[in-house]
């Protein structure tokens, strides 16, 4: 019998610049759920990728001195990377830039423009370039983007407008008819209440105050707008066509079962996404997921705050699975979940390490050591407590797993396999094997507890591996076994004998203090990038200039404080820049200097030297620097350190 198909996307990924840990959660999430639908015996295809075009980016690729396909194609490639090094098993990875999805969005905007849906007309409004969306006054939030909390400029220009109204009547009723359409249930009322409810305005759907973009062709000073661009990357990955030539993929796969996406982008794809859809004529989507953001903290991870954290430099930490586990068990179904290094670490010790390592080690460990390796199924003729108990737990997982899979709710089938680990160490110690081995005609009783402990963590290692499946992996290697059914992981005892292999421990515990100075320098990089300042380099050289006078209270506005240069280095690419690492106290700062003709890095290492503190953060060179240090320098270019002739200490101020 033909398995039954399953679609599943998720949003495609910025390309303004690299996704950190909350990003790259929705492709782990994504990829958990496809595996498991996998498992379930459901035809996968699993689409993710990139959204290649806009302002945005035409912006950054000027900055970068790149033209925006070569900027995007860099950093696709990173997105791409960082998917891959998580294990995403996607099908295919679309592309915004890809030939054939252009071509497509084209013959969709002029689709549209034929049957009616779509004019020309004139917009005056604020614009966020960050969130690509225009708003109103009255949008505002204290006069920023309600979106992001970015500034807003006036925009002003020529555009096509998509007639949302049109359609809106009937998306309300599908919604209503459809309760599975939007979740979390909070997202529905969210979407009905605050847009769809209140009236919907017509949707700019071109741009002529930039070039990156798919081409309007009718009309050469347009591009098409990002988000009409982006939404229709589900239907042209599959193969639509506007003519209605379909291929064999979009024939099998739509209408998409689930797409998951951040529930920040929820209106886009729960309002004008359905809209553009009931104007092609093709059906909407089963079911849009809006997942909750992973905080750094508590608060949104934003590089402006300097509080991401990539999964690259999670992984090098903890690996891949570490990781896999974090993301998908700590967030909620409808709430935000939290992250710190110090909760990773946690996690790991806690969950990992100490029970499901630990179990895995200890059961290999006694089979080797008191039967040379192999157990064999019952060898009792009576059944002991707690056996029984035991392994009607251990079968009944299954069910609760796949219960809680099917609602989406991962973080709960995850924590019901754990909960299966957790009573298999608590079984040890209800049984105690060690206890068993001194006593010859406890044997058969001895083989017992072991077979049951191998059979349970079997079946354990086969839920987890849609959602750990190197971990899985090597619990499987360990046992002598390979990845059972659902339908298998429901009943006990499938194997006649187990012969077990002695295998690294899968999860070593983690002294966080040992991880404190690589992480150190991981936060030090994420502030210099997200405090850079737009100065160029050639303004920390000296310029001759009359100085003017000022009064006192000018004067008392700057802020000189002693501060302990504890690191140095020099700064890459430069020959006059070195990068001090300072202490004022309790707080520590990264300043640049254009000292490096004068000072060796190791030089300054342990001096105190006078630093003005309250000027602005900027980047100089693509360092951040928080104050300046101030030296003395005679006509003849000699260089000399502003430094307190008795030694006081760091932070002291000046006055």
């Amino acid at each position: 019998m033909a398995k039954k198909p399953y679609y599943i996307t998720t949003a495609i990924a910025y390309t303004s610049g690299k996704p950190h840990i909350g990003n790259t959660y929705e492709a782990v999430l994504a990829d958990a759920i496809a595996r498991f639908k996998r498992k379930q015996g459901y035809d996968v295809f699993f689409q993710t990728g990139t959204d290649e075009h806009g302002q945005k980016i035409q912006e950054k690729a000027e900055k970068a001195g790149v033209t925006p396909q070569q900027y995007v194609d860099k950093v696709a490639g990173e997105i791409k990377g960082i998917w891959d090094l998580m294990g995403t098993s996607y099908d295919k990875f679309m592309r915004t830039t890809d030939a054939e999805h252009v071509k497509q969005v084209s013959k969709i905007f002029k689709k549209f423009y034929d049957q009616g849906d779509i004019y020309k007309g004139y917009y005056e409004g604020m614009y966020c370039t960050p969130c690509e969306s225009f708003w109103t006054e009255s949008q505002l939030v204290d006069g920023k983007c309600p979106d992001c909390g970015r500034e807003v400029k006036p925009a002003k220009e020529e555009a096509y407008f998509f007639k949302m109204g049109k359609y809106a009547d009937r998306l309300i009723e599908h919604i209503n008819t459809h309760p599975e359409f939007i979740q979390p249930v909070s997202r529905k009322n969210e979407m009905m209440n605050n847009f769809l409810l209140k009236g919907l305005q017509d949707l700019c759907v071109s741009r002529t105050s930039f070039t990156w973009g798919a081409p309007v062709e009718f009309d050469d000073r347009h591009v098409i707008y990002v988000w009409l661009d982006a939404l229709t990357n589900y239907v042209t990955g599959l193969g639509f066509d506007a003519d209605g030539d379909h291929g064999e993929n979009y024939k099998k796969y739509w209408p998409a079962d689930l797409h998951l996406i951040g529930k920040d982008i929820l209106r886009f794809h729960t309002i004008y996404w359905p809209i553009f859809l009931m104007a092609l004529g093709e059906p909407l989507p089963k079911q849009v997921f809006g997942h909750p953001w992973l905080l750094m903290g508590d608060g949104k991870m934003s590089k402006s705050k300097g509080n991401v954290i990539y999964a690259d430099d999670l992984t090098r930490l903890f690996g891949v699975d570490a990781v896999r586990y974090f993301v998908l068990h700590e967030m909620p179904f409808d709430n935000d979940g939290q992250i710190t290094w110090e909760l990773v670490t946690e996690r790991f010790n806690t969950d990992l390490a100490n029970v499901l390592g630990n179990l895995v080690s200890r059961t290999v460990a006694m089979i080797d050591k008191y039967f040379g390796g192999t157990v064999k199924k019952s060898l009792s003729a009576n059944e002991q407590d707690p056996d029984a108990e035991f392994k009607a737990t251990v079968s009944g997982v299954a069910a609760k797993v796949i219960a809680k899979a099917d609602e989406l709710r991962i973080a709960d089938a995850i924590s019901e396999i754990f909960t299966l680990f957790r009573r298999a160490n608590k079984y040890i110690d209800e049984t105690m094997p060690w206890a068993l081995a001194k006593d010859e005609s406890q044997k058969e009783r001895l083989n017992d507890v072991l077979y049951n402990l191998s059979e349970a963590i079997q079946i354990g290692a086969s839920l987890l591996d849609s959602f750990m499946p190197e971990t899985s992996a090597k619990i499987f290697e360990a046992f002598g076994g390979t990845s059972r059914t659902l339908e298998e992981c429901s009943s006990f005892g499938a194997r006649e004998s187990v012969t077990v292999k002695a295998i690294p421990p899968l999860f070593a515990r983690i002294d966080f203090k040992t991880l404190q100075p690589e992480i150190d320098k991981i936060v030090a990089a994420q502030i210099a990038e997200a405090n850079a300042a737009s100065a160029p380099a050639k303004a920390e050289e000296k310029q001759e200039e009359k100085v003017p006078e000022i009064s006192f209270d000018d004067f008392a506005k700057v802020q000189l404080r002693v501060g302990e240069i504890v690191a140095c280095e020099a700064v890459p690419k430069s020959s006059k820049l070195l990068h001090e690492t300072v202490k004022f106290g309790d707080e520590v700062r990264s300043i640049v200097s254009g000292i490096a003709k004068h000072y060796k890095p190791e030089e300054m290492v342990g001096k105190k030297v006078v630093f003005v503190t309250n000027l602005a953060p900027r980047k100089v060179c693509g360092v951040l620097s928080e104050g300046m240090i101030l030296a003395a320098e005679d006509e003849n270019g000699n260089l000399s350190l502003i430094v307190p002739d008795k030694d006081v200490a760091s932070g002291a101020n000046l006055g």
